[in-house]
């Protein structure tokens, strides 16, 4: 409860204590560490360090331990601690073309060059509690293949590219430097660079009702899953000091090329056209979501009627952070004493004027 003239400080800060003994819980119960939670959680991670902006398995983990598996709580944490952040430089565009996948699979080609690597994946498996993983002892054999995996699998949208089918993927002419989502405000008309930026960090759940909502008849999207893959990607960076790239090491990352129908325009033949998303970590569910809203997004510039919800950016972008939807939604359990009196004796005199022009009648 509030206290609102003596003592607030005093109730706060036993909340803080209430709060951190609610998260250790029964401390018979061993405590959860950071490296059982970056290890045996990582898809929460990889939710944490998308949303959150921050390619940080450990300081997700930690941000996920503090909020108690609040996945929102977490991303808020963590993107506040990346403000505190220097920036010592940039990183040249990765090359996911080279990317050392573990997991690459294609709903358009049966047989794709390299062929379909299922990976680590729960599609084929019956959701059905695994009463085994309450024991704490499982140990899993892998089988080793016979052949390793080549160190980069060509693209399946090739197969598409090389007889001109689906638009081509290139920056356009004079293609200007993405703006900087973290560090500029979302300003609109936006271009493309800066809505994936956006639908990148934006919360999954939100993309998700709008990618399928896009499939339901609001924005008459038919799309195809050309490609998913999931693997390691070289990070580079080349110094001025040294004039010359470096490899800084590797993240995990999913990618997901979206086909989609397309019956031609003024300026574009008949066709298919391209949704892209890229997510941190393994999120095929939300790379495979960004990837529909972007392709709906683009429906003014190919030419087609935008009447559809996913199909207006602004409603689309601006709704998109779950840390700022959470703010604004949260703010309304704070102290509004002086607004509701108000509200209170407004809705007092229009009663009153109300009861008064009855009885006139």
């Amino acid at each position: 409860m509030y206290v609102a003239v003596k003592g607030g400080e005093t109730a706060i800060a036993r909340s803080w204590d209430l709060l951190a003994a609610a998260r250790r819980g029964d401390e018979a119960v061993p405590e959860l560490s950071i490296a059982q939670i970056r290890q045996q959680m990582r898809l929460a991670v990889a939710r944490v360090m998308q949303e959150g902006s921050l390619y940080d398995e450990e300081l997700a983990a930690l941000a996920l331990k503090q909020a108690s598996g609040d996945s929102i709580e977490a991303v808020f944490l963590l993107r506040a601690f990346r403000t505190t952040l220097p920036r010592f430089g940039q990183t040249l565009p990765l090359n996911t073309a080279a990317m050392r996948v573990r997991r690459r699979v294609s709903g358009t080609f049966k047989d794709v060059p390299g062929g379909q690597i299922l990976g680590p994946t729960a599609d084929y498996t019956q959701r059905l509690l695994d009463f085994g993983l309450m024991e704490t002892s499982q140990k899993i054999e892998l089988e080793q293949a016979a052949a390793p995996l080549p160190d980069a699998l060509p693209g399946v949208l090739q197969l598409l590219d090389r007889e001109g089918l689906i638009e081509a993927d290139l920056p356009p002419d004079g293609d200007p430097e993405p703006v900087d989502l973290t560090r500029e405000p979302l300003m609109f008309p936006a271009g493309r660079p800066a809505r994936l930026q956006n639908l990148a960090r934006g919360d999954e759940g939100w993309l998700l009702s709008l990618a399928y909502s896009t499939q339901r008849g609001y924005a008459e999207s038919h799309p195809f899953a050309g490609e998913i893959r999931m693997g390691e990607v070289s990070v580079m960076v080349c110094p001025e000091e040294l004039g010359f790239e470096i490899d800084i090491g590797e993240i995990t990352l999913t990618e997901c090329q979206m086909i989609n129908q397309f019956a031609g325009s003024k300026s574009a033949p008949p066709q298919f056209t391209r949704g892209y998303g890229l997510s941190f970590g393994e999120a095929e569910r939300k790379a495979m979501a960004m990837a529909l809203v972007d392709r709906s997004l683009r429906a003014e510039e190919l030419g087609e009627a935008a009447h559809a919800p996913a199909q207006q950016p602004e409603f689309v972008l601006y709704h998109s952070d779950n840390v700022e939807a959470s703010g604004f939604v949260q703010h309304l359990k704070l102290p509004h004493y002086v607004d509701f009196q108000a509200e209170l004796a407004l809705i007092r005199q229009l009663r009153a004027a109300a009861d008064q022009e009855t009885r006139h009648d």
